[in-house]
C-alpha cells in the first residue's frame, strides 16, 4: 500500500484535488473534517481544550473560529494546543489506516494541510502538493466568507512558502486552470504511481 500525502497552503484547491483522488477510487483521510468531528464529539478532548481556551466552548462543542481567534492572540497557544489536539488524531488515524490495510487498499491519502510544518512528511511514501499562482490563492481566500486580509497573512505566516513546498513535493499539481485540467492531472500521477 502506498501512502500520500496532499498538502498545500490555503486556497490552493487541496480539498478539491483530495475529492478528485477520492473520485478516482483513493481513500482519503480529512484531517481538517477529523479535528471538526472532534471538537463536537470527543468529550474528553472538548474538555482538555476548555480548561486551556474557556471561551472556546460554546454549547458543549469547540468553535473552531473563537478557538482560531485565541490561538492568533497568544504565541505559544498553538504548541499548547497541538499537544492536546495530536495524539488524538493519531489514534482516529491510526484505525483507519488498519481499516485500509485490512481492505487491501493499493493507495490511501492523508489531507494534511500542515504536513511540512509538522513534520509529516515522515509518515508518508509520497508528496502531492497542491499549487496555484499567488494572485489566484488569494482571489480565492478572500473570496471565503468572513476572511479579511489580516486573516490570510496569518494563515500564510503560519505556512512553509509554497515555492519550497513545490520543491519538496514528489509530484504537483496545478489548479490554476481548473477543475478538469486537475482531474487530468490526478489521473496521471495515479498512472505513473501504479507502473
Amino acid at each position: 500500500m502506498i501512502i500520500l500525502g496532499l498538502t498545500g497552503s490555503i486556497g490552493m484547491g487541496k480539498s478539491t484535488t483530495a475529492g478528485l483522488f477520492a473520485q478516482e477510487g483513493v481513500p482519503v483521510f480529512d484531517v481538517d473534517a477529523v479535528i471538526h468531528q472532534l471538537y463536537e464529539e470527543d468529550q474528553e478532548l472538548i474538555e482538555k481544550i476548555s480548561k486551556m481556551f474557556p471561551s472556546a466552548k460554546q454549547d458543549g462543542k469547540i468553535d473552531r473560529g473563537v478557538l482560531a481567534d485565541l490561538v492568533r492572540e497568544h504565541k505559544d497557544a498553538l504548541s499548547d494546543l497541538e499537544s492536546i489536539v495530536h495524539p488524538a488524531i493519531a489514534n482516529v488515524r491510526a484505525d483507519w489506516l488498519q481499516a485500509a490495510r485490512d481492505r487491501d487498499e493499493a493507495f490511501v491519502m492523508f489531507d494534511i494541510p500542515l504536513l511540512f510544518e509538522t513534520g509529516g512528511e515522515d509518515k508518508v511514501d509520497k508528496i502531492i502538493v497542491v499549487s496555484a499562482s499567488p494572485e489566484e490563492q488569494k482571489r480565492r481566500v478572500l473570496a471565503r466568507p468572513g476572511m479579511t486580509e489580516a486573516r490570510f497573512e496569518h494563515f500564510l505566516s503560519r505556512q512553509m512558502p509554497d515555492e519550497e513546498k513545490r520543491r519538496r513535493a514528489d509530484f504537483v499539481i496545478n489548479t490554476s486552470k481548473g477543475l478538469e485540467d486537475a482531474a487530468q492531472q490526478v489521473q496521471r500521477i495515479l498512472r505513473q504511481l501504479k507502473t
